[in-house]
């Protein structure tokens, strides 16, 4: 007998919390972490808003991707005038959109980077990056960084070593991992101690040309390590990077999902080491929040993947209406010379956490770039707690106190909060965020 559909009121009501706890809890696939228990009915610059009036200042910029902050007026604008006259076509039609962005993207790279393909989300460009990599060397073995995180689709998800192996059966064949060079923690050492990422480096792509039947195709990485607790290689490392690479014939992809078009306090983060990658794929900030993504390649890779018949044919490539807010997020990125400000809030912002880390003995490092920064918590020596139960205690504290956290467990490390609020949050909204995490610290860690 097939079950009763119930019909809804025919009034505007919207229904009572319980009633929206039970549908989400009986009707709703769970896919990571728990749900927080606030119904968020709007959103608007740095803050959130909940259905029973609450005020949350939102430290992530949502899935770290809401660089503009959230209903940024010009990206409504363009949202509401796009949508009206060409919002999606067949995948084998072009828009003034969508070529508009790919040169303007190709503009804010260095040479030979100019060939875009716009997709829609950051597993999806990373499995675009891996497939023309594969396509245009020949070959099949991807390396990426122990701790990475590139995606949930098959190669991306393959690439992705710091959560979500187990349990799914097979990874793609060819997939190796390298040793993560953290300051913090390093497991190769100078007489001095500290981290010694030439002879990790070194070790690291010895161990991959022992495992490798000949077929390394690309190295992909992220600038900075997100998920891993962002963690930043040292300066010098991606050139030794890519000198690796170029030995053995390998591409270089980046992945800037979370980095790229300011965030770091310049438009990319590959820039402070001088290095050009071969791919590059974005995301994340690319769309301020909406689902847009890049894979960009020289004209020559381009052109022998074309050659080669590369097919990437999807649904949404080249849609015009996300097209439109990708130009309008570039207008808005150079308008308000939103660099400067990252890298000027990015100042500011570390000083508050770093004065924070002087009042907590449990906060055991300060780490990132621009608006993007990790706080990582150490073990309670006074009370034996881990980094996981007093993350978890600082992160449920912030949120009472009305501020949103992110923090990533990592086994073997500490509990790293990664810290992204929008790129146009003020400093009285980061002194409050600054204010209430120094609360948070405090009241968990008395507990």
């Amino acid at each position: 007998m097939a079950a009763a559909i119930t019909t809804p009121p025919s009034d505007n009501t919207p229904p009572s919390d319980d009633s929206f706890w039970s549908d989400a809890d009986r009707h709703l696939v769970r896919y990571g972490a728990e749900f927080t228990r606030e119904i968020i009915d709007r959103a608007a610059g740095s803050f959130l808003y909940t259905a029973d009036g609450r005020k949350i200042l939102d430290f992530t910029s949502g899935q770290m991707s809401a660089i503009l902050g959230h209903s940024h007026p010009a990206i409504v604008a363009t949202v509401q005038r796009q949508v009206a006259s060409l919002d999606h076509l067949y995948s084998g039609m072009l828009s003034r959109p969508v070529v508009d962005l790919a040169r303007r993207l190709a503009g804010t790279l260095p040479a030979p980077l100019e060939k875009a393909l716009l997709l829609t989300t950051g597993a999806e460009s990373n499995e675009a990056a891996i497939r023309l990599a594969k396509l245009v060397t020949g070959k099949h073995e991807i390396v990426s960084f122990a701790r990475s995180w590139h995606g949930m689709t098959q190669a991306a998800a393959s690439a992705t070593y710091s959560a979500g192996r187990k349990g799914y059966g097979p990874a793609a064949p060819g997939n190796f991992a390298i040793p993560v060079p953290n300051a913090y923690r390093p497991d190769f050492t100078t007489a001095d101690g500290s981290l010694d990422w030439r002879r990790q480096l070194d070790f690291s792509f010895d161990l991959i040309d022992a495992q490798s039947t000949g077929s390394l195709a690309a190295c992909l990485v992220e600038p900075i390590l997100s998920s891993g607790g962002v963690v930043e290689p040292p300066a010098g490392y991606f050139a030794a990077l890519r000198d690796k690479c170029r030995e053995r014939g390998m591409l270089l992809i980046l992945d800037e999902a979370q980095t790229g078009l300011c965030r770091t306090g310049t438009w990319y983060a590959f820039e402070r080491d001088g290095v050009v990658p071969d791919i590059l794929t974005l995301s994340k900030t690319l769309g301020a929040g909406l689902p847009l993504a890049a894979v960009i390649t020289s004209a020559e890779i381009e052109q022998e993947a074309y050659e080669r018949g590369f097919l990437f044919f999807t649904t949404h490539v080249a849609d015009p209406l996300v097209a439109a807010v990708g130009n309008t997020v570039l207008d808005v990125l150079t308008d308000d010379k939103l660099d400067e400000r990252a890298r000027s809030l990015g100042e500011f912002l570390r000083r508050g956490l770093t004065e924070i880390a002087g009042r907590h003995p449990v906060v055991g490092d300060i780490r990132g770039r621009g608006l993007l920064a990790g706080l990582e918590l150490v073990e309670d020596g006074g009370t034996g707690r881990s980094p996981d139960e007093l993350g978890a205690r600082v992160t449920r504290r912030c949120l009472e106190l009305g501020l949103h956290m992110n923090i990533v467990q990592l086994p073997g490390m500490g509990g790293v909060f990664r810290i992204a609020p929008p790129l146009t949050a003020t400093e009285d909204e980061l002194s409050l965020g600054l204010e209430i995490l120094d609360q948070a610290i405090g009241e968990a860690g008395a507990r």
